[in-house]
């Protein structure tokens, strides 16, 4: 006879929390609403529901991944962005809260003004080229990575939430791909959450983040401003007159990445914060 939904739960909630996983709760209750295939009205519905043998022992394997520190979102191979579901796996950083942030103030951009072109840069799974292309739809949006591997997922996504033929992807170092095979392209708005982690802050970062999450997606150099340097300098080549770039950064970067786009050449410089009052967003043109 198997366990009851309320009676497994607390078993996989002791082991996450043995283990050092924050919301050993909630990370227990959606692993097995995912492996019998339940929402969470569903699973408050059903507390007496009775999970069978194989369903117990695969949610165990999960639980384990997850007591091993992979990342829930990688285990379920989703993740919630501006109320869309997008696909993840390990070759794409999985969208954080934060960045909706980056995604509203761009929307906000594009809807009170006449742009046309959007290009996300850094486009990883896609998530701020989709979720802008899905609120304005007037708006033709181009998407880039470095990743083969990301760009995949991130047209999995634009093809799973209806905008495909919105959306072109490019693989490019940044820019460099847009000076051979996008001759002239420029663009109303740029938007990008680029690489800002500082490479000797790695040791101190979660495991969840250190050991699963792709580096390359990361490691923003010494001081974390590698890739706003590369940005700064060659935006300007991009941008139509008039244009506007908006970026995510690091809370205590505002300044010192400000200062990049400023002897850029870039006039305005607005900060941006987070709802908890951090730094979060830059918005220069």
């Amino acid at each position: 006879m198997g366990l009851t939904i309320k009676e497994l739960i607390p078993i996989g909630e002791k082991i996450l929390r043995d283990a050092g996983v924050e919301n050993s709760n909630i990370d227990a209750e959606a692993l097995l609403g995912f492996e019998i295939g339940f929402d969470k009205k569903k699973m408050f519905m059903n507390w007496t529901y009775e999970v069978g043998d194989a369903h117990s022992e695969s949610w165990f394997d999960l639980i384990n991944r997850r007591a091993a520190g992979e990342p829930l979102q990688y285990i379920t191979g989703e993740q919630y962005f501006m109320g869309h579901r997008f696909t993840v796996d390990p070759f794409v950083l999985i969208p954080r809260p934060e960045t909706e942030i980056l995604a509203d103030k761009a929307i906000e951009h594009l809807r009170a003004s006449s742009a046309k072109t959007v290009l996300d840069l850094c486009t990883g799974s896609g998530a701020l080229a989709v979720s802008i292309a899905k609120a304005c739809p007037r708006i033709k949006v181009t998407a880039s990575d470095v990743s083969a591997e990301a760009l995949i997922v991130a047209k999995r996504n634009a093809g799973a939430l209806g905008v495909p033929s919105r959306i072109d992807f490019v693989q490019s170092d940044l820019f460099a791909g847009f000076r051979r095979g996008f001759f002239g392209k420029k663009f109303d708005l740029i938007v990008t959450n680029p690489p800002y982690i500082r490479t000797g802050d790695f040791a101190g970062l979660a495991r969840e983040i250190r050991d699963h999450e792709p580096i390359k997606a990361l490691d923003g150099g010494a001081d974390g401003l590698d890739f706003y340097r590369c940005i700064a300098a060659d935006a300007r080549d991009f941008m139509r007159s008039g244009a506007c770039l908006m970026t995510e950064i690091g809370a205590d970067q505002a300044e010192s990445a400000g200062i990049l786009f400023s002897c850029a050449g870039f006039n305005s410089i607005e900060i941006i914060q987070d709802l908890s009052g951090l730094d979060r967003i830059l918005k220069i043109s």
